[in-house]
């Protein structure tokens, strides 16, 4: 469905505001010729799911006539021991993405807004316009967020912030005494959505305190998801965090048997294989460290990666190679890449750090496509 379509009156006429969503593009797996290519446009896990994730998948398979468990209680019982929460206080959904919807739909609609930083996740636009909130989008500062503009942005009709941090797809980080001074700006009655997608690439001492802070306060709402790290995107498993008056309010619109028997299953081991996420936060560092390296001697050419916390980099392309013929020479090497002109960055690659052989081949056809452009 476009904008641009007419619907005559005898026909079901959607709601204004639904026609204003551009729908969800998810990063390509294939050229446009289809040829298949070298998945590094969707943040996945290059090493895969861990084997204890995937053996306990395999065993939870042998029921499937059977609905799962509509509370999801062992694994939030599993979340709640592993970080030390209230697993009352805990929610689940179809990835983040549902948990983000969700708040959304329980703070916010109509003659409302819903605030979010430039180069944020691009579902915080779906999720508001669905609604029929407005999205206001508020400045960043050098591709990160920019709190002061964030707070310049809030108005009396400002019910729910959306924040990524780390953010997508720009991979930067806002401290933990930011986030703090962001919440204390804003009032009790406005929703703080805290997007930690890619928390578990972060070391100890770069947490955010996300979760703490929801632990004592009544309008902050945080969200993780098992697709990263964990390796299990292919599930679709999200969790949330917040008070006990949020959740109710969520599960309340949140759809029954959400998460699946093999889910629930998958990740309560995968949170538990503590090895698995130490290896692939240290395999991620290392190549996203090198992979910015490379990108850095590129400069005289006009490329720059900005400093991530995640599993990927935003590459600017400000000389001759352009950020479009840069994605297509990538196809050419069998590379998928997420070019990113629908969220303002027409001159942005947004590149997931794979394996060692992808990132190395990566690095050595973007010098080669620089030197020649």
């Amino acid at each position: 469905m476009t904008d641009t379509i007419a619907y005559p009156a005898a026909y079901p006429a959607p709601k204004d505001w639904i026609l204003g969503i551009h729908a969800y593009v998810p990063g390509k797996a294939a050229a446009d010729d289809g040829r298949p290519l070298v998945k590094l446009s969707a943040n996945e896990n290059p090493l895969g799911t861990s084997q204890a994730a995937r053996d306990a998948f395999m065993a939870a398979a042998a029921d499937m006539a059977t609905y799962p468990d509509p509370a999801a209680a062992k694994l939030r019982e599993a979340i709640g021991a592993k970080h030390g929460l209230d697993p009352a206080r805990i929610i689940y959904g179809t990835g983040s993405d549902e948990l983000l919807h969700l708040a959304a739909s329980g703070y916010a609609g109509p003659g409302d807004e819903i605030l979010y930083v430039r180069y944020g996740f691009a579902v915080y636009d779906i999720a508001a316009r669905r609604v029929g909130a407005t999205p206001v989008i508020a400045p960043d500062k050098d591709y990160a967020t920019d709190v002061d503009a964030l707070l310049a942005a809030v108005t009396e009709r400002t019910k729910v912030v959306f924040l990524a941090n780390p953010n997508n797809p720009t991979g930067t980080m806002t401290s933990r005494a930011e986030i703090a001074r962001l919440h204390a700006g804003l009032r009790p009655d406005i929703l703080f959505v805290l997007d930690q997608a890619y928390a578990e690439y972060l070391d100890e001492d770069e947490d955010d305190g996300g979760l703490a802070l929801a632990r004592n306060a009544s309008n902050v709402f945080v969200t993780r998801t098992f697709s990263k790290i964990y390796g299990l995107a292919a599930e679709r498993i999200g969790w949330g965090y917040g008070s006990p008056e949020v959740i109710d309010i969520l599960h309340r619109i949140r759809a029954p048997f959400n998460v699946t028997t093999v889910g629930q299953a998958a990740a309560i081991a995968a949170i538990g294989d503590d090895d698995w996420v130490a290896r692939s936060r240290a395999h991620n560092n290392q190549w996203r460290e090198w992979l910015a390296g490379e990108v850095a001697s590129l400069s005289n050419y006009g490329l720059r990666a900005i400093p991530s916390k995640t599993n990927f980099l935003l590459i600017l392309f400000e000389g001759k190679l352009t950020a479009e013929a840069a994605m297509k020479g990538l196809w050419d090497e069998g590379f998928a890449t997420r070019w990113l002109p629908g969220q303002g960055l027409p001159n942005g690659l947004r590149i997931t750090i794979g394996t060692e052989e992808q990132t190395r081949a990566v690095a050595a056809k973007l010098r080669a496509m620089a030197e020649a452009a």
